[in-house]
């Protein structure tokens, strides 16, 4: 996704719309390759800084809610130009990272891009942003009540259930073990593999 009429068309159905113009501009001051991906387990977006490479690449899962994909485009925005800045010698999400993402995501903590339930949690975050939303779970419940509600009574995010519990997710079954920082160490049943699932996975509880 390399050109402006994309770009516009996808920020305008994935994004809240007065958050558009301002994400457009960001791409245009420093151009990137975007791509909206399909969801992934362990992770909402990604950016991998390569040095041998003149235009990075973004990508963000595809069935975020709005809010949620905004602040996960900002937080990826931000590695870009903090690698781009400062090289490989720093580490992901340390200071040059932080302060890169509060400045970007300044502009936006308005009531016209955020409804009161995320701003004020949105903003408590900012002062000291983690690497993962989903870190902080006041801002991760109330990101996540703008999802599409599940018509599934068994349906939990991961981080709800607890540790020794079964579920279900994209048909394979699984054991909650432990949490690991944003993820959470899992069991499958069938083949005694473990996986690091995100927290914030929707699952159905067995």
């Amino acid at each position: 996704m390399n050109h402006d009429p994309r770009f516009q068309q996808a920020f305008e159905k994935h994004l809240p719309i007065k958050a558009v113009p301002y994400c457009l501009s960001l791409w245009k001051e420093t151009p990137f390759s975007f791509h909206i991906t399909k969801e992934r387990m362990t992770k909402l977006g990604d950016f991998r800084y390569r040095s041998n490479q003149k235009i990075q690449t973004i990508t963000i899962n595809y069935n975020l809610n709005p809010y949620q994909f905004l602040i996960t485009y900002i937080h990826e925005v931000a590695h870009l130009r903090t690698f781009a800045k400062y090289g490989l010698n720093i580490k992901p999400h340390g200071t040059e990272w932080k302060r890169s993402f509060q400045e970007l995501m300044s502009p936006l903590l308005t009531h016209e891009v955020f409804p009161t339930e995320i701003l004020i949690p949105l903003r408590r975050h900012m002062i000291n942003p983690k690497a993962s939303s989903s870190a902080d779970l006041w801002l991760m419940m109330e990101v996540k009540k703008f999802d599409k509600k599940s018509t599934s009574k068994n349906k939990f995010y991961l981080n709800q259930i607890k540790s020794g519990n079964k579920f279900e997710l994209r048909g394979r079954v699984f054991e909650k073990l432990e949490l690991r920082r944003t993820r959470v160490l899992c069991l499958e049943v069938s083949s005694g593999k473990k996986f690091l699932i995100s927290s914030h996975a929707e699952v159905k509880l067995l």
